[in-house]
């Protein structure tokens, strides 16, 4: 079954960084975007940033821009997460899926291959 495998989360101080991988499971990722969500206690899983296909297309939302990176590698079918300045509001499950399109107006709903997501805990 295709789906997405994250990794790196942990608990981390405010300010510090984190790296998360997330590995594609029975499909090739080169012909997908890639997104990156997170979902905080209680609320919904919103979009942080996505990269295309061909990794030349990023977008981030407003509350990581300047702090957060996304890349990819499709040789390893691997697109990783980098994490810097994190602060406690970044806490949360994170997960990745796969669509066609790179940008903020893609709805969850067409995003598939969801993982299982990774925990990251900023807290001092």
């Amino acid at each position: 079954q295709s789906h997405f495998v994250e990794s790196g989360g942990g608990l981390v101080q405010p300010g510090g960084s984190l790296r998360l991988s997330c590995a594609a499971s029975g499909f090739t990722l080169e012909s997908f975007a890639v997104g990156w969500f997170h979902q905080a206690p209680g609320k919904e899983r919103e979009l942080v940033s996505c990269i295309n296909s061909a990794g030349l297309k990023t977008h981030f939302a407003d509350s990581v821009k300047g702090r957060f990176t996304i890349s990819r590698d499709n040789t390893e079918n691997t697109v990783w997460l980098q994490m810097n300045s994190l602060k406690p509001e970044d806490t949360g499950v994170y997960f990745c899926a796969s669509t066609y399109y790179c940008n903020q107006y893609v709805s969850r709903t067409e995003y598939e291959n969801w993982g299982q997501g990774t925990q990251v805990t900023v807290s001092s």
